[in-house]
């Protein structure tokens, strides 16, 4: 069991480890490309403005379903 544990927060650690390099990776490519960074920035607007509108769709009110009797 305490060996199972610790595979598995080997794997935990190793996981983590692999995103923060990927995420560094991905600020320095974002800094050395200019239009990776202006790519990566539109994309989060466009993704702002989608949540935006989904979360008003939400809101908005509904007809109750009839009953077919």
């Amino acid at each position: 069991m305490s060996l199972l544990r610790i595979f598995a927060a080997v794997v935990m650690f190793v996981g983590i480890l692999a995103g923060c390099v990927a995420l560094l990776l991905l600020v320095i490519l974002m800094m050395r490309f200019p239009p990776l960074l202006i790519a990566v920035l539109l994309a989060c607007w466009i993704l702002c403005r989608l949540l935006k509108v989904f979360q008003k769709s939400e809101k908005a009110p509904t007809k109750p379903p009839t009953s077919l009797q």
